[in-house]
């Protein structure tokens, strides 16, 4: 497999970039739209309405996807080997031998990246004008949604590790800042500070891992392994170029050196992939994501639909150079979203808040995103992004207009009957569902097939250095049964919410109530407490266009097995994925991989007449009596299987009882010791005062009073009175004689 994996890398040609100065406006727009927000939004906001807010918001994101298409109309223009456009905005040299230059850089990869963020994004933003449009802090919120953008963008278009590790990085601030929107409701802050923790402890992985990577690369230039080239570096694409250059024996080093009892680079791509599975919420750091539903519902589908949560899967993809040369890795990557994919199914079969349901069936569409990238099909992998981003920002969205007609409730025992008031909403959402359960003409049923069959006939994958033919085909089969889960929660989401007669009452409280921002009965959107209807254009537009997007998307994979050609996302991404090109696969029969997709398809079935057979029509009575029946598994898997509560156990309990007990300590026993210390002093500067004041003073006020005595009294003397003196004269005239005469 490592031999297999250098030599392709070997056989690719260097990256000629194409200057394109234009290309930092794509960032560099929505961030100048979140600081004109967050300087001038309040103030705007009351003189001028909150036209003046959204006009900024949109007009800014719509000029990126504007300037992210002129790019991809230029990429179209040039030759599959030479499209890549790069701008150096800066070059520095920071430290010898480390190079870290502020550019950006789009590859076929980055371009696909670029064009969902600012598209999908672009939508979002329109949606949120009618689903926020209540909302007191309107321009808060469009001045951290245009943050978020901007730095999603700069991860995906550095042209550097360091500066993909600086969007990362902002990206986590960004969501922080729209999870805790409502930061006055304490839970709604719990959550966003949960998400940014949970990422921080994934974010040291990013961050060891790059180090370790630097150092094994300075180590390949300092034994000289790397003649004529321009020394080891951060940028991706001289990386790439680096450990393909033949005769340099950089490929052969990296894989030759160990570190803790593991190959270098294996341990570079498991901790790069800790930083990968915190942001893309895989297990065990999966817990921030449901959470994460406490923020506005565009927000999720923003955040945790459609960009952030994919930065991991796109840094795997990224760096597939890497992960080709260690099958150990790649079979770290694969099996924790192979686990992560049906450990999050079996949740939302029980869900019942629709945005939870939602959150699980992210976090299990992401391990199959993962399955792809570390069995070696990248361009699946990726596929699956961005099927996933159309289909389930549109799932977000179409919650979130179910939500605001039902007067912000979310739970869907409260609903029901919905299809008939709102039709628009009800296709759209049923398209999606159509489309994450996997069925034929809708884009998700190729991702996921190319992803299944992918993980079906990988045999290279390793754990530990150890070969694990078996564990591809293991993979599959989990993944099987997680799109059967998927095809029953999301039908019986969409049965439960849509069908049989309205559940709710015509007034109801939820996410906007629940922050306490003081709507009053504007929080009905216009509704008044008349019942559910239908979300305005603005909204129910953008749901159309996602759906449309859903169904379309599927052109771009349409499988070689019955196009007898690449599909065409896959001839796309091939100048960037170059790397997968030498990972081996078993090659089976055309007939086989047919009767794998029969098997997806009727995966999707059974999970779909599941749902119809128990939630249809507003059937509830067999879902009640299965509960009943099995109370304790429902109880356990409603719980998330209790990893939340473990957490608390294993980790937070402990930690607060440890920063309880230091602080005790830091009170009793530091503070007390600084204490004594200044007691001491105190006590020591009393008594060196009363000496001073008592003693020292006491004998220099003794002298003078002495001396001022004597003088007093010898100033006696001094009469000026000439009797005085002759007495004086005569009187020790006779004291002389009279001595004189006594004394022999």
């Amino acid at each position: 497999m490592e031999h297999e994996a250098v030599h392709g890398l070997e056989a690719l040609a260097p990256i000629v970039a194409t200057p394109a100065a234009w290309l930092r406006w794509v960032p560099l727009l929505p961030l100048l739209g979140a600081m004109w927000n967050a300087a001038l939004g309040k103030r705007l906001q009351a003189r001028l309405g909150k036209r003046a807010v959204h006009v900024v918001a949109v007009g800014v994101m719509t000029a990126a996807f504007a300037v992210a298409v002129v790019a991809f109309s230029t990429m179209l223009g040039l030759e599959p080997e030479a499209r890549f456009l790069e701008d150096s905005v800066w070059t520095a040299a920071v430290a010898d031998p480390l190079r870290i230059d502020l550019g950006f850089a789009l590859d076929p990869l980055g371009m696909a990246m670029v064009l969902v963020v600012t598209g999908i994004g672009t939508l979002i933003h329109v949606f949120s004008i009618g689903y926020m449009h209540e909302e007191p802090a309107y321009w808060r919120y469009f001045a951290y949604l245009n943050l978020f953008a901007a730095a999603m963008l700069t991860l995906v278009m550095a042209d550097n590790l360091a500066l993909i590790f600086f969007g990362w990085e902002g990206v986590g601030l960004a969501s922080y800042l729209l999870i805790g929107f409502w930061w006055r409701d304490r839970d709604k802050a719990a959550a966003g500070m949960k998400a940014f923790v949970v990422n921080r402890i994934g974010d040291f992985g990013f961050l060891a891992g790059l180090l370790i990577l630097f150092w094994l690369l300075a180590g390949a230039w300092g034994t000289g392994t790397a003649p004529g080239s321009a020394g080891p570096t951060l940028n991706w694409r001289e990386l790439r170029d680096q450990i393909a250059l033949p005769g340099t024996g950089v490929a052969e080093h990296l894989q030759a050196v160990r570190l803790l009892g593991l190959p270098a680079l294996g341990l570079v791509g498991m901790l790069l992939f800790v930083g990968a599975m915190g942001k893309s919420a895989q297990l065990p750091l999966h817990v921030w994501l449901p959470d994460a539903m406490a923020g506005p519902t565009p927000v999720s589908a923003l955040i945790h639909a459609a960009t952030m949560v994919t930065a991991g899967v796109y840094l795997v993809a990224r760096l597939d150079f890497v992960y080709a040369l260690s099958p150990t890795a790649m079979g770290w990557v694969a099996l924790v979203g192979g686990l992560t994919a049906c450990f999050a199914a079996t949740i939302g079969f029980v869900q019942t808040d629709i945005k939870k349901v939602l959150a699980y069936s992210t976090v299990s569409q992401l391990g199959f995103m993962f399955v792809g990238v570390g069995v070696g099909a990248f361009w699946a992998g990726a596929y699956h992004l961005v099927t996933h981003a159309f289909f389930k920002a549109a799932l977000f969205l179409g919650s979130g207009s179910v939500i605001m007609a039902c007067h912000h409730e979310q739970d869907m025992r409260r609903m029901g009957g919905l299809g008939k008031v709102m039709p628009v909403t009800r296709w759209t959402y049923l398209v999606a569902t159509w489309a994450i359960a996997g069925f034929p003409v809708a884009s998700g049923f190729y991702s996921k097939d190319e992803i299944l069959w992918k993980a079906f006939t990988a045999r290279h994958l390793e754990l530990m250095g150890v070969p694990v033919p078996w564990l591809g085909p293991a993979i599959w089969a989990a993944c099987l049964v997680a799109a059967t889960g998927t095809s029953f929660y999301m039908f019986r989401s969409y049965y439960m919410t849509f069908t049989g007669s309205y559940r709710g009452a015509v007034g109801g409280h939820g996410e906007h109530d629940a922050h306490g921002s003081g709507h009053g009965s504007a929080e009905d959107h216009g509704h008044g407490h008349q019942g559910p209807r239908e979300s305005p254009l603005s909204m129910t537009a953008v749901l159309v266009a996602l759906a449309a997007g859903a169904v379309l998307a599927s052109f771009l994979g349409l499988p070689a097995v019955w196009t007898g050609h690449e599909p065409a996302l896959e001839r796309w991404l091939a100048p960037s994925l170059t790397a997968g090109h030498s990972v081996p696969f078993t090659e089976f029969p055309h007939a086989l991989e047919i009767a794998f997709q029969g098997l997806g398809v009727l995966a999707a079935t059974v999970g779909w007449l599941g749902a119809r057979a128990l939630y249809a029509e507003g059937r509830s009575h067999a879902p009640e009596a299965l509960k009943a029946r099995f109370a304790g598994a429902w109880s356990f898997v409603n719980q998330a299987w209790r990893v939340d509560a473990l957490y608390d156990r294993v980790v937070v309990r402990p930690s607060v009882a440890l920063a309880r007990g230091l602080s005790r300590f830091d009170g009793v026993v530091i503070d007390g010791a600084v204490n004594a210390a200044g007691a001491i002093g105190r006590f020591l500067g009393r008594l060196d005062a009363a000496i001073d004041a008592h003693v020292v003073d006491g004998l220099v006020d003794g002298v003078a009073t002495v001396t001022r005595r004597a003088g007093g009294q010898l100033r006696r003397l001094q009469t000026g009175r000439i009797q005085t003196y002759l007495y004086g004269a005569l009187g020790g005239a006779l004291l002389v004689v009279l001595l004189d005469f006594l004394v022999p």
